[in-house]
Order: C-alpha cells, then sequence, then structure tokens
C-alpha cells in the first residue's frame, strides 16, 4: 500500500503556505520613490511628514503615496523625472533638517508592509546605480602613522631636553619609509635620545649609524606592525566610506573588502556619480597649528625652505604662510562637524575628543592673542604624460583654510569660518563621517543607468519563462499526468527559491536568475530520476502503489548525491568567490535545497494523495 504520514502533508502545506506568504511581494513590482530621514537619525514624525509632502504639493510634485517605514518618509512616484525633482526640492528647502536618497519601493498593499515582508533586493545590475572599485594605498598607511611618530618625537625629545638636528622619514633605498632617522649633532647626548625612543616607540627596533653629516639613531618598524598598520587602513576605510554613504543617505548600499587592498562600493539608485566619487574617495583632513610670527615669511620663500620647526604653506589666494610644525590637534580628534552659521559667513562647528580638547585647552591657554592656522590637507591621484607614456602621481595638496586670532581659552567646542557654503557642508561631511586611514584610488568604474536595470530584469525573467514554457511542454508531453505534477512542483521550487531569496535579505542579480534557471534544470533532473526508476518497476511488472513507492526509494541515492555534490561546489564557490560568484552561488545553493524539498517530499505527497490509500489503480498516466 503507498501511504505518507499525515504530518509530511502538514510539513509540505506549511512550507508551501509560508513560502507563498514570504514571495508574494515580489508580485506587485517596484515605483521610484524618495527616502527621507532626519539628519539626527531619529524617527521622522507626523509633523515632519506633513512638512515634506506639503512642500511637495506645494510645488506641484505628483507622488502616488507616501508612508513612514522603520523611520523613514518613502514617498512613491510614477516616473523617474518626478522622483529627481522631489529630491531637488527636498534638498534645497529642508536639507538642513533631512537627508534624502534616491530609492525603489514595492508596490505591495500596506498590509503586506506592516507584516514586514518586503521583496528581495536587486543587485547592481538589475536596480540600476554605481559601482566603484577603489584600491587602497596601504604604504600611504604607513607613511601617515610615521608622520605621527615623527611628531611624538619631535615633542618627546624637546620635552627631555635632548638635543637633536631633525626628525625625518627614511628615504633610503634600503629601507624605504619604514623607519624614521633623528639627526644627532655632536654635543647631543645619544643614549638620552635612545631611551626617549625606547619609552615613546618601545615596538620599534632603534640602531645608531653614522652618516655624511653626523650621527643619528634609526628607528624601523617591524615587519608584523606594518602588516598590522596596512590591515588598520582597510578597516578604517572600511568604516569611513559606510560613513560617508550613510552621510549621503543612499539607500541599500554596499560597501565590502575584496582581496588584499580593494574595496568594492555599491551604490544602488545613484545617478550623481561626479558628486559622489568626490566625497567618497577624497583623503582629506584637518591640521591645527600655531603662526610662526617669530621668523620671516619672506625670507623663508626666497631660501625655499622654512626654519626649523615651521612648515611654509601657501593660503587658498595663493599667499605663502608659515606655521609651526607642532601639530595641536588633527582631524581624526573630531567626533562631530556641523555647519553653522557664523557673522563671518558659512562655517564649521567642531566638537573635539577629550585628548584633543585638552590640548586645545593648553594651547589656547599659553597663546592668547596669537594667531592659529587650519590646514586642510588632501591627497589625490592624477594621470600625467612623462616621455610619452602616462603615469600616476599622487598629490598632496596642504592649504591653509583660516587663520584666526585666539581671543579666548577654548577647548573641545569651537568654529572654522571663512568657508562657502559648499564648501563648510562638504568639509562637515567629511569631518562627520571620519578621515580615511590611507588613501584611495579608483580603479574601476562603472555607472548602470536604470533602464538597463529594467532591460536586463526584462530579459532575465524572458528567459526563465521560455525555458519553464518548453520544458513543461516536453514534460505533459513524454510523462503525462506525472509531467503535470512535475510541473506543478517546478512552480512550487521557484516560489519557495524566491521566498528564502527574500528571507534572507540576498541580492538578485543576473547571476542570480541564471543561479534560478540552472535550479529548474537540476530539479527536473530529480524529477526525471524519480520517474525513469517508476516506468523500471511497472516493466517489472509490479503494481502501480509499489512502483510509485520503490521509484522514489531507489531514485532518492541518485538524487541526494548529485545535489550533494553540487551543493558543495556552490559552498566553494560562495567562500572563495566574490561579488556576482557569490551571488549566483547563493541562488544555486538554495536552489538545491528547495528542489530536494519539492521534488522528494512534495512530489510525494502529490502522488500519494493521487493513486495512494485505499485506491487500487491498475495502470499509471506515465
Amino acid at each position: 500500500m503507498l501511504e505518507f504520514a499525515r504530518w509530511k502533508y502538514w510539513l509540505v502545506a506549511v512550507v508551501l503556505v509560508a513560502g507563498a506568504i514570504l514571495a508574494l511581494p515580489n508580485v506587485f513590482g517596484e515605483d521610484a520613490a524618495l527616502q527621507v530621514v532626519r539628519k539626527d537619525r531619529s524617527v521622522m514624525t507626523e509633523d515632519g511628514e506633513r512638512a515634506v509632502l506639503d512642500l511637495l504639493r506645494g510645488e506641484e510634485v505628483a507622488y502616488s503615496r507616501a508612508y513612514v517605514d522603520e523611520g523613514r518618509l518613502m514617498v512613491h512616484f510614477d516616473a523617474v523625472p518626478e522622483q529627481l525633482k522631489a529630491r531637488d526640492i527636498v534638498n534645497e528647502n529642508l536639507g538642513r533638517d533631512y537627508l534624502t536618497a534616491l530609492s525603489f519601493a514595492s508596490r505591495a498593499p500596506d498590509i503586506i508592509r506592516n507584516l514586514g515582508l518586503r521583496p528581495m533586493p536587486l543587485g547592481l545590475d538589475l536596480r540600476g546605480g554605481l559601482y566603484l572599485l577603489y584600491q587602497v594605498d596601504i604604504n600611504g598607511a604607513v607613511n601617515q602613522i610615521l608622520e605621527v611618530y615623527e611628531q611624538d618625537l619631535r615633542r618627546a625629545l624637546t620635552q627631555a631636553n635632548v638635543v637633536f638636528g631633525d626628525v625625518a622619514v627614511i628615504a633610503d633605498e634600503s629601507v624605504i619609509n619604514n623607519g624614521l632617522r633623528i639627526a644627532l649633532p655632536a654635543q647631543s647626548d645619544a643614549d638620552a635620545a635612545r631611551d626617549v625612543v625606547r619609552r615613546i616607540l618601545p615596538d620599534l627596533t632603534v640602531s645608531m649609524l653614522e652618516t655624511g653629516s653626523g650621527s643619528a639613531l634609526q628607528v624601523v618598524l617591524p615587519p608584523a606592525l606594518i602588516r598590522e598598520r596596512q590591515d588598520y587602513a582597510i578597516q578604517q576605510n572600511l568604516t569611513t566610506l559606510r560613513n560617508r554613504v550613510n552621510e549621503l543617505g543612499v539607500a541599500e548600499p554596499v560597501v565590502q573588502r575584496q582581496g588584499l587592498d580593494r574595496i568594492v562600493v555599491q551604490l544602488p539608485g545613484v545617478q550623481n556619480s561626479a558628486e559622489v566619487k568626490d566625497i567618497l574617495g577624497k583623503v582629506a583632513t584637518l591640521e591645527f597649528r600655531l603662526v610662526d610670527t617669530q621668523n620671516s615669511i619672506s625670507e623663508a620663500v626666497q631660501r625655499g625652505r622654512a626654519p626649523l620647526g615651521s612648515k611654509l604653506y601657501e593660503t587658498r589666494e595663493g599667499q605663502p604662510t608659515l606655521l609651526k610644525r607642532d601639530i595641536i590637534v588633527t582631524g581624526d580628534q573630531l567626533i562631530d562637524a556641523v555647519t553653522t552659521a557664523t557673522e563671518q559667513g558659512p562655517g564649521v562647528s567642531v566638537t573635539l575628543d577629550a585628548a584633543g580638547g585638552e590640548e586645545m585647552l593648553r594651547t589656547t591657554r599659553s597663546n592668547l592673542g596669537k594667531p592659529m592656522g587650519v590646514v586642510f590637507i588632501e591627497q589625490r591621484r592624477e594621470e600625467i604624460e612623462v616621455a610619452g607614456e602616462k603615469v600616476l602621481r599622487d598629490i598632496k595638496e596642504e592649504v591653509v583654510i583660516n587663520t584666526a586670532t585666539i581671543q579666548g581659552v577654548f577647548s573641545n567646542k569651537f568654529q572654522i569660518t571663512g568657508l562657502g557654503v559648499n564648501e563648510a557642508r562638504d568639509l562637515a561631511l567629511l569631518l562627520r563621517a571620519g578621515a580615511l586611514a590611507a588613501p584611495i584610488f579608483v580603479i574601476e568604474e562603472r555607472v548602470i543607468g536604470p533602464a538597463l536595470g529594467k532591460e536586463n530584469i526584462r530579459m532575465g525573467i524572458t528567459a526563465l519563462t521560455i525555458g519553464m514554457a518548453l520544458l513543461f511542454v516536453f514534460m505533459m508531453t513524454y510523462y503525462r499526468i506525472f509531467g503535470v505534477v512535475a510541473n506543478v512542483i517546478l512552480l512550487a521550487n521557484i516560489m519557495l527559491l524566491a521566498a528564502l531569496l527574500t528571507l534572507f535579505k540576498a541580492s538578485l542579480s543576473l547571476p542570480g536568475i541564471a543561479g534560478m534557471i540552472l535550479t529548474v534544470g537540476m530539479a527536473v533532473d530529480a524529477n526525471v530520476l524519480i520517474y525513469e526508476r517508476i516506468r523500471e518497476e511497472l516493466r517489472n511488472g509490479v503494481t502501480p502503489q509499489t512502483a510509485i513507492a520503490k521509484g522514489f526509494d531507489k531514485a532518492f541515492s541518485a538524487i541526494a548525491d548529485a545535489n550533494i555534490t553540487t551543493l558543495i561546489a556552490g559552498i566553494v564557490l560562495w567562500a572563495f568567490g566574490t561579488g556576482p560568484i557569490r551571488g549566483f552561488a547563493v541562488v544555486l545553493s538554495l536552489g538545491i535545497l528547495t528542489s530536494m524539498f519539492t521534488a522528494v517530499l512534495g512530489g510525494r505527497a502529490i502522488l500519494t494523495a493521487m493513486y495512494g490509500g485505499t485506491r487500487r489503480p491498475e495502470r499509471l498516466a506515465i
């Protein structure tokens, strides 16, 4: 007798119903939408929603629906031009309090949205947007830590009353930019200098050497410390890029490490790529230094170098100025920066951390009436032509953006003035998001338009539909009623796969669609194995019910072997692949699980319900 446990029927039914509910949001499609959030990251209030919507209605911008979802205001539009117009209007009139992001939102009814059901996210090749691949200058990260060590050593040697000539980064070919060299005059105490270095930098290697100009201490970073600094630079850059993306208000971004020294940034729905690239890749920070009022600027310009203890800079107007080499605080010590209106025009209100505030307090207290300069430092890479060949050159620009006299004592809160409106906004964003630990450079850029994404979706769905239609015809022609059952199982398989992708929020891309098509083929393969086993048993003269039972039992080992080996390949692809390869691996692996469930359990449940129990069929339509 052909039997199937009642709990298995319930299991199949519950899984199919749950899968249908989870997959349902994917049926309704998407609208172009504008996402509006508060800058302080608090929940959107009714007053805020009313202010945005009243503004759009006043500007005669048509929207189809609006609601607050997870603290964000989502406004739907029937067309992209209306979406872009709404973004510009909100940014212009409410940009002080709100951030906007171009997005796509499901057309699913409110009841489905209120249940927390969302459609599966689409990859960049389907959604459209900006793809950036950055390379991190990990050697530049080492240079940055050397600059910090240089500053620390200079201050420590001065406080210890050790006579020294200069502290500079090693530029010898034998040891390239992985250490410092401290020049020691003849009257200097080398042992005292060595003790100071070991006390300040105990992890570095210190050695004595003779140079053409006298004795010097060489301080070298060990390889382990260099690797640690490089890894830190990657992780810090990841964090900073994520912060900058969040400040830009991009919906559903992807920022992840790729390989040893690369970072992938995917920004769905972004169209203003030039502005985004400028903000994301800008290696910018600030330094606060006292102005050197004791030495002559004109003499320093004539000699082409600054006096000992000072550094020669230029203002934005191109005027030379001398600043002290000692840094008071840097942009790394900022914990907040917001644009503000001052008597001198737009500015940035800055908040320092405890250490920075303490140092600023000490400096301002002892330098009342003296000028202090703010240095804006930016690094970039540009392509130039040398001897007929194009080469990349790293450029570091250091510009004094503000010089002001210290009128009073302050510590961790003050303002930077003398900026333009856009300049103040960008500077506040960069400082608030954090400085990059090492320069990054775009090595690959792809802009995918929404129209191309729609075309990819259409072609992918067309390919899946045509493939399944031909498959359905073949199965019904070759296996008759059993072919109809197989087709039902295939539809259930696709539904469960979509449900799992939605549940795990796995992005669907073109390789993912290819994985779905491959899953359909593998699911058919499982049914073919089962049906051919049933045919074989019928030819051996067994009863129809026994043929069905033995067909499933004998085919299971072959199905399991084939699917397990493919699952192993999918797991390996996911573990070692990146980007689209991982997307394909995820869909393939989930598809194997759904295929096993629908073919083995789902198929047996349907056939048992049709031919099992007390029925005694004389023949099978197979």
